[in-house]
């Protein structure tokens, strides 16, 4: 079954028109928090069905608005709908109750907090982003899980939501969102290590794109990613070492050393965030030339080799820009003097 629809956030300052659709018994939205919309009536363009539903559902009558999006919903239990999505500034009229639920302003950020569809959360972003006009499709399951989103014909890359003991909560989110959040999510950290010849060691560090979404242009893991969705570590870890670096490394060349939790939040272009992950850490041991090395522009600017101790001393002092974590790092120190040079 194919639907038409429409939905607008009317906004006042800082606030949203939220409609918490508490009335109907057999709602797919029952409980949720969305905007103003409703179904397209025949012959009705989007901005027609817009001004209608707006009017019916609050009272008003929208004189500014703009056309932000269509949305592409599949539930996973046979429904296609297409949204038309709009966000409006200016109305006039009194408001008059909803026969759908009850309508509240809302803080923006507040929304974030609110019983909210996953997908929703994704436009939400966009929107608070400025976003041009765009195209998201969004897929369920049939009860409430989000399986895929693509923005503009491309994939989105979604993560598992992780519970706070590390295991999988059941749910996923886009990227940008967790990042926005904070959520507990999964990563993969790969540390390239070699002996020195001098009783020492070197790491490879790399030097992040200038075009990342965080901690740009500054020294990092060798190599890292993000645990996609329904991925695993392992898995996850020789496909990132194989995107950014170009190396094909084997499962069994990869030795994890343990789990680190890692924290912060900064604002980057203009916008906080937020990371909170638990990362799978890795030694490779393998010997590596970086002239043989096959970078991903857009995720490395170019990496070096340094000496563990000079590293861990420009990272305690704060002596080269780096997004390093000191408790890490020394994992990976405490496993070298365990295991000592002639194991490597």
């Amino acid at each position: 079954m194919v639907q038409l629809t429409t939905l607008c956030y009317i906004r006042k300052k800082d606030q949203y028109l939220m409609l918490h659709r508490i009335v109907k018994q057999n709602d797919v939205n029952k409980d949720k928090w969305i905007g103003i919309g409703g179904h397209f009536e025949k012959e009705e363009s989007p901005e027609e069905c817009l001004l209608r539903e707006v009017k019916e559902e609050t009272g008003y009558t929208l004189t500014s608005y703009r056309y932000r999006a269509v949305v592409t919903f599949v539930s996973g239990d046979g429904v296609t709908e297409y949204m038309s999505l709009f966000t409006a500034d200016g109305y006039t009229g009194d408001p008059v109750p909803c026969d759908e639920g009850v309508l509240e302003w809302v803080s923006v950020e507040q929304i974030w907090k609110m019983n909210i569809w996953p997908g929703d959360k994704i436009f939400f972003r966009l929107l608070d982003e400025d976003a041009p006009f765009f195209s998201l499709k969004l897929v369920y399951d049939g009860h409430g899980g989000l399986v895929s989103a693509a923005l503009n014909g491309a994939q989105m890359e979604l993560f598992d939501l992780l519970r706070d003991d590390g295991t999988k909560s059941g749910q996923r989110q886009e990227r940008g969102v967790v990042h926005r959040e904070g959520s507990l999510h999964g990563t993969v950290h790969m540390w390239i290590i070699r002996g020195n010849g001098h009783g020492g060691y070197d790491v490879l560090l790399q030097k992040r794109s200038a075009g990342k979404d965080s901690n740009p242009g500054c020294y990092d893991i060798s190599s890292a990613g993000h645990i996609q969705a329904g991925d695993e570590p392992l898995p996850a870890a020789l496909r990132e070492m194989k995107e950014e670096l170009g190396i094909t490394a084997l499962p069994e060349q990869l030795v994890c050393i343990g789990e680190h939790r890692g924290s912060f939040a900064a604002p980057f272009y203009g916008r906080m965030f937020r990371d909170r992950e638990l990362s799978h850490v890795y030694l490779y041991r393998e010997p590596v030339e970086i002239s043989g090395l096959r970078l991903q522009e857009s995720e490395v600017e170019s990496v070096c080799w340094m000496d563990y101790e000079t590293c861990r001393q420009k990272v305690a002092a704060h002596a080269m820009p780096n997004c390093i974590y000191l408790d890490e790092f020394d994992m990976v120190g405490n496993y070298l003097r365990e295991k000592g040079e002639k194991d490597l």
